[in-house]
């Protein structure tokens, strides 16, 4: 890190009182899980934990820019980074420009529209709902919101019973949700009507498919040609030789083959550094997806506990990487389904004895796993080779258990409109019911897809 860049952080930390740090931890929920949010308690450590998550850094502090415009520190855009109100406000009207998420943009708003008055009538009608320890009289109403949320009293999609709330001695506030709500209603209509995916657009369904698809009520559209990018990451050679991943070339053979086979437009990048990784992710989720209908993205690498490694051993935030593809960060895959296929190694221990070989190493910590951030977004499909405390395996020969797997059944169920959930669930099965020299993997899906991903096999 530059020492101007470092330099900056400090002076603008410095600036920044116990309040203005509680407002940006709230504005950066999306981003960084609540519970690394309450060990931070000074403006430095939250801003080494966003540089963590490759949120700022230096040459890219929009981010940053944001959180400041938000919570109206204009003197410290002006002094330290050079924007204003105005540079922001052009800025943030640019579709898809914005990261704060308009949900954590209106609850800010109302706290800080609500008298101390008004917070007491808040907590005094939550009484019931929330636990009386959690509505003392010096918790401010940020803090009684993240408590609405923990209990499932308001999310972004259901804001019923703040609006009762306000409706008895705020109704400008009722008001203002109700905006948000028709905001929200008009954008999912658009969608809809650029983007017909209900059940009786497809006839041929039948049996259990076709069950499935009225349980669910909806499928997801796969109709363009090509349907969307298959993005793969395939590291092979690593700087250090002995981190060399043999049988990752057949992986990305495999996939290239079944995802060219569905209509996709294929793409694999070979060995890729820890930036450029990030850099790459980066571009197709600023490519226009419009005429698309899904996002793929595979990732073949060694990892840490919620990284991924560039073939220079630089990690990157598998966080950072999925958050790219948010409604808010690309709006034209909003309602969309993405896919994160995640096949990492742990470590750099190999076992050259035997034909396959751990892609973790001996002292057994998850593989790589998506924040628990992912699942509160929408229409994410994450698989992962390995649970936590699992090894994941891969032979020099054929490539990795998982990949393999995953590829052999997609090409005998796709043709069957089975969707990828269950055919996800299928190879976790199958997975784990196999001996690979006397030692078991146990692959993880983590899902928040709102509809049946099926894919259309082409006549």
């Amino acid at each position: 890190m530059s020492t101007e860049f470092r330099k900056l952080l400090f002076e603008v930390s410095e600036a920044l009182v116990t309040d203005e740090l509680s407002a940006l931890k709230f504005l950066s929920l999306d981003y960084v899980a609540k519970g690394t949010l309450e060990t931070i308690h000074e403006p430095k450590a939250f801003f080494e934990v966003l540089q963590e998550r490759d949120m700022i850094e230096a040459g890219n502090l929009f981010f940053l820019k944001e959180l400041l415009y938000r919570i109206r520190r204009i003197d410290l855009l002006s002094a330290h980074l050079g924007s204003s109100r105005e540079e922001m406000e052009r800025e943030l009207r640019v579709p898809g420009r914005a990261q704060v998420s308009d949900y954590r943009q209106l609850l800010y708003e109302i706290a800080e529209d609500l008298t101390s008055e008004n917070v007491q009538k808040v907590k005094f009608l939550l009484r019931g709902p929330l636990l009386k320890s959690k509505l003392q009289e010096n918790a401010s109403m940020l803090q009684v919101f993240l408590e609405m949320e923990i209990n499932g009293i308001i999310e972004e999609d259901n804001l019923t019973m703040l609006k009762d709330i306000f409706q008895g001695f705020r109704a400008d506030l009722k008001k203002k949700i109700d905006a948000y709500e028709e905001k929200k209603r008009e954008k999912y209509s658009r969608e809809e009507v650029r983007y017909p995916v209900s059940v009786s657009v497809y006839p041929e369904e039948q049996g259990a498919e076709g069950e499935a698809a009225k349980q669910y009520g909806k499928i997801y559209k796969m109709k363009n040609n090509p349907h969307g990018y298959c993005l793969i990451i395939n590291n092979h050679i690593f700087k250090n030789p002995h981190h060399n991943r043999e049988g990752t070339l057949q992986d990305g053979e495999a996939v290239k083959k079944v995802f060219k086979w569905l209509q996709f437009e294929t793409v694999e990048y070979m060995d890729l550094e820890g930036k450029k990784i990030y850099d790459t992710v980066e571009e197709y989720s600023k490519k226009d997806h419009r005429n698309m209908d899904c996002f793929v993205c595979f990732i073949f690498s060694h990892g840490e506990k919620d990284k991924i490694k560039g073939v220079d051993d630089e990690c990157v935030n598998i966080e950072a990487l999925v958050s790219r593809f948010t409604g808010t960060n690309c709006p034209s895959l909003a309602g969309k389904p993405k896919v994160f296929i995640i096949q990492a190694c742990q470590g750099s221990e190999r076992h050259p004895s035997v034909a396959v070989e751990s892609d973790s190493s001996g002292h057994l910590e998850v593989d790589a796993r998506p924040s628990t951030s992912i699942p509160d977004r929408a229409d994410f499909l994450i698989g992962m080779a390995t649970v936590e405390d699992y090894l994941c395996y891969r032979s020099r020969n054929t490539g990795s258990v998982y990949i393999q797997s995953l590829c052999d059944n997609m090409k005998s169920l796709c043709p069957q409109r089975v969707d990828l959930a269950t055919i996800l669930t299928k190879v976790n099965h199958e997975v784990a019911t196999k001996d690979i020299n006397g030692f078991k993997q146990m692959p993880k899906i983590t899902s928040t897809l709102l509809k049946l991903l099926i894919f259309e096999v082409p006549q």
